[in-house]
């Protein structure tokens, strides 16, 4: 929170994460990780450790595989974007995966479309993939736009407004 750049730390903090067990720790060691000048080291070891959290310590998803997750929407690039579909992918994560999907409206590649179209329909994820297809202003993405008008969530209906104002503008 210091606004300082710690550049010489993020390899110390990538050779203790796989080692910390303490959850809190290592929650901790994750946020420090969750800065651009992280990237792309700090990717592929953090794509590990979202795969490694035991799900009996984070049944909901929403602890410390979600914290993992916000890393990676904050360190996102094509680089490994087919790991990062993987992750978005695999309903087994459940909400854990609402920022990996988030991050997936940073990228440039055109198959990310057709991955957050699949994923309009997944209840964890729905509301982050419709603001990542409103990110990347897909047209093809209009009628799940409109569909999204109706759900009971307020936050999902203002991003699909919000994505269907981008195409018309």
């Amino acid at each position: 929170h210091s606004g300082t750049r710690y550049r010489d730390a993020v390899p110390v903090l990538l050779d203790w994460l796989p080692k910390i067990t303490d959850r809190k720790a290592k929650g901790e060691i994750v946020r420090a990780l969750s800065v651009p000048w992280a990237k792309p080291a700090a990717t592929m070891p953090l794509i590990d450790q979202f795969r490694q959290v035991d799900a009996s310590i984070d049944p909901t998803g929403t602890g410390l595989r979600w914290t993992i997750g916000n890393a990676l929407e904050v360190l996102f690039d094509d680089a490994n974007f087919d790991e990062l579909v993987e992750l978005a992918e695999d309903r087994h994560y459940g909400k854990a995966r609402q920022m990996v999907v988030l991050g997936l409206g940073k990228s440039k590649r055109p198959e990310a479309v057709e991955v957050l179209l699949r994923l309009v329909d997944d209840p964890d994820v729905d509301g982050h993939a419709i603001k990542a297809l409103g990110k990347l202003k897909a047209p093809g993405a209009r009628t799940a736009f409109e569909v999204k008008l109706d759900d009971r969530r307020a936050w999902v209906r203002n991003e699909a407004k919000k994505a269907l104002a981008k195409l018309a503008g």
